[in-house]
C-alpha cells in the first residue's frame, strides 16, 4: 500500500524543525554518544518543495504526495549535492538540509529539468554591462564604510572575469540592484528565519536583481566567527547577474555557506558560467599567450598520455606510465612530473583513465579495476572491480570524462561509448553502448578527455580535438582541429602548432 505524506507549506513550520536539526548537529558531542539526527518526512518535503526538489503546494490547503516522489525528491537533493544516493533521510542528508544556506531554489529555470550544465544559467541576464546599485538598508552591527568595501569586494569578483562595471550610488536615484539587510517578514513575500537557515536571497535580472540579506545573522569581516559577509554577498549577487545554483561543490555559486575562506578564489565553474552569460574580459589571461613555461622532454618528445582529469580544485592533471604533471594555462607546472606513487600511494602506474565526480571524489581505472580517492586520500577498500562498482561499463576502458552538457559520466573504448547515470536503475541504459562518431568529429581510440573552460578535450596520440559541448561538434577554429597537443597544452616551443603563421591575425591563439 502507497503511503501519502502531507506537505504543509507553512514556511515557519520548516524553520523551527530545521532550526532545532542544526543545535542538533552542530552543538552535540559525537565523540562522547552517537547521536541519531531525525527528522519528519513532513519537515523533508517543505524543505524540498522550497528549494525547487517537489512542485509548491497551496498554502491554505496543503498537499500530499506519495512516498515514492518523496524518495525520488530525496535522490535528486543528494544528487545536487554531491552525497552518497539512498532515497533516504540518513545522517549526512539531515545534517546538509541543517546546514545555513541561500534562499534561492536550487532547481530554477533550464536547471529544473535536469540537462543543465555544472554550473546553471536561470536564463535572464542584463543587456548592459555598466551596472549600478545601492545599499538602502545596511546592516547592524559593522559601520558603513566597512560594509560599503566588503560589497564592493563581492562585486569586483564577477568584474574581475567580464567587463563588467559597478558603480555605487546614493541618494534615492533608480539603480539596477538594490541591497537590504532586513529581518523576519520584509515586504517581498520570502520572510527571513533568524540565525542560521537561510542567510539571504536575490532576484534573478528579470525580477530585477535585487539582493536582501538576513540582518538576524552576524554579519562579520575577514573572521572565522559569524557569516562572511563578502562571500554570502559574492554569491548573491551572482544570482543578480543571472546564474543559478552550481551542482559543484567547490563553487561559489553552490548554494551551501562552507564557512569564511581566506584565502577565496572563484572556482573554474562560476568563470565558465558568468562568461557563458557576459563574455569573456578583454584583458583576461586566455585572450593572449603567456611566457612559454619550461619544457619537459618527455611530453615534448612523445606527448602522447594515459590519462587526463580535473581535481575537484579545477586543476588539470595529466598522467603518462609512472608520472603526472600539473597543466597551467601556459604549460606544466614547475617541479614536475612527479611520480604517481609519491601522491597517490595506492595507484598502479599506466592509468587507463580517470575523473573526478560531482561529489567531490576521484575515480580512478586500471584493467577490470577502480580505485576511489578525496583528493590524494583513498577512499575505503580499494581497488573494486569495474564490473561491481560500474555495472554495465566494460574492463580496460579508454578514456572517461563527466559531460559539463548533463553532469553524466561517459566512459569511451575503442569505437563505442558508454554513458553512466549513477542516479538511475539500471546506471546504462539497454541503448548503449552507442558509436563514438554520434560525437562530430571525434575519432574512435582516444587517449584521454578532460573538461577544460566549458569544453570538453580529447586526446589522441600527439593531437587533441575540442568539443563544443553547446554545439555538440568539434569547434570550427584557426588553426583547425586537431591540434597538436605538445605545443598547446605542454608549451613545447619546438612542436609544430598547426596552421599558426601571425599571432595577430589569430584571435585563437593562446586559447587551447
Amino acid at each position: 500500500m502507497t503511503r501519502w505524506i502531507e506537505i504543509v507549506s507553512r514556511q515557519r513550520r520548516v524553520d523551527v524543525y530545521l532550526m532545532v536539526i542544526a543545535f542538533l548537529v552542530l552543538y552535540t558531542d559525537t565523540e562522547a554518544a552517537p547521536t541519531d539526527v531525525v527528522i519528519s518526512d513532513t519537515t523533508a518535503a517543505n524543505y524540498l518543495a522550497q528549494y525547487g526538489y517537489l512542485p509548491p503546494t497551496n498554502p491554505e490547503s496543503g498537499a500530499f504526495l506519495s512516498e515514492d516522489k518523496l524518495t525520488a525528491a530525496i535522490e535528486e537533493f543528494q544528487a545536487f549535492a554531491g552525497l552518497n544516493i539512498t532515497g533516504e533521510l540518513n545522517e549526512e542528508t539531515v545534517k546538509l538540509m541543517a546546514t545555513p544556506r541561500c534562499g534561492v531554489k536550487d532547481k530554477v529555470g533550464p536547471a529544473a529539468d535536469g540537462r543543465s550544465k555544472r554550473y546553471a544559467l536561470q536564463g535572464s541576464r542584463w543587456r548592459t554591462k555598466s551596472l549600478t546599485y545601492k545599499i538602502s538598508k545596511y546592516p547592524t552591527g559593522i559601520n558603513k564604510q566597512e560594509v560599503d568595501k566588503e560589497i564592493a569586494n563581492a562585486f569586483s569578483v564577477w568584474s574581475g572575469e567580464t567587463d563588467l562595471t559597478f558603480t555605487r550610488k546614493t541618494g534615492h536615484e533608480n539603480v539596477h540592484i538594490e541591497i537590504r539587510f532586513e529581518v523576519g517578514e520584509h515586504g517581498d513575500g520570502d520572510p527571513f528565519d533568524g540565525p542560521g537557515g537561510t542567510l539571504a536571497h536575490a532576484y534573478f535580472p528579470v525580477y530585477g536583481g535585487d539582493a536582501h540579506f538576513d540582518d538576524a545573522e552576524r554579519w562579520t569581516i575577514k573572521s572565522y566567527r559569524g557569516t562572511n559577509l563578502f562571500q554570502v554577498a559574492a554569491h548573491e549577487f551572482g544570482h543578480s547577474l543571472g546564474l543559478s545554483h552550481s551542482d559543484v561543490k567547490s563553487a561559489l555559486m553552490a548554494p551551501f555557506y562552507r564557512g569564511y575562506d581566506p584565502h577565496f578564489i572563484l572556482d573554474q565553474d562560476d568563470v565558465s558560467a558568468i562568461q557563458a552569460l557576459y563574455g569573456t574580459k578583454s584583458t583576461s589571461r586566455g585572450s593572449r599567450p603567456l611566457p612559454p613555461a619550461e619544457e619537459d622532454p618527455e611530453l615534448c618528445k612523445d606527448p602522447k598520455v594515459d590519462a587526463m582529469f580535473n581535481t575537484k580544485d579545477g586543476e588539470i592533471i595529466a598522467f603518462k606510465g609512472k608520472h603526472y604533471w600539473k597543466l597551467t594555462d601556459n604549460g606544466v607546472a614547475s617541479g614536475y612530473p612527479r611520480r604517481i606513487s609519491s601522491t597517490w600511494k595506492e595507484l598502479p602506474s599506466n592509468i587507463d583513465a580517470a575523473f573526478t565526480y560531482r561529489n567531490g571524489k576521484t575515480y580512478f581505472f586500471k584493467g577490470t579495476q577502480y580505485w576511489r580517492y578525496i583528493n590524494t586520500t583513498i577512499d575505503g577498500d580499494y581497488p573494486k572491480e569495474i564490473s561491481d562498482g560500474f555495472t554495465g561499463i566494460p574492463d580496460n576502458i579508454d578514456a572517461a570524462t563527466v559531460w559539463t552538457g548533463n553532469g553524466k559520466i561517459y566512459f569511451y573504448k575503442g569505437a563505442k561509448f558508454w554513458r553512466f547515470d549513477p542516479a538511475s536503475k539500471p546506471p546504462v541504459r539497454n541503448n548503449y553502448p552507442k558509436l563514438i562518431q554520434n560525437w562530430e568529429g571525434i575519432p574512435n581510440h582516444v587517449n584521454a578527455a578532460v573538461t577544460y573552460k566549458g569544453y570538453t578535450y580529447f586526446f589522441q596520440d600527439n593531437a587533441y580535438y575540442r568539443f563544443n559541448d553547446r554545439m555538440f561538434k568539434v569547434d570550427d577554429a584557426n588553426p583547425a582541429f586537431p591540434r597538436s597537443t605538445a605545443y598547446w597544452w605542454f608549451g613545447c616551443k619546438s612542436a609544430n602548432r598547426g596552421t599558426l603563421d601571425d599571432n595577430n591575425v589569430h584571435p585563437e591563439f593562446g586559447k587551447k
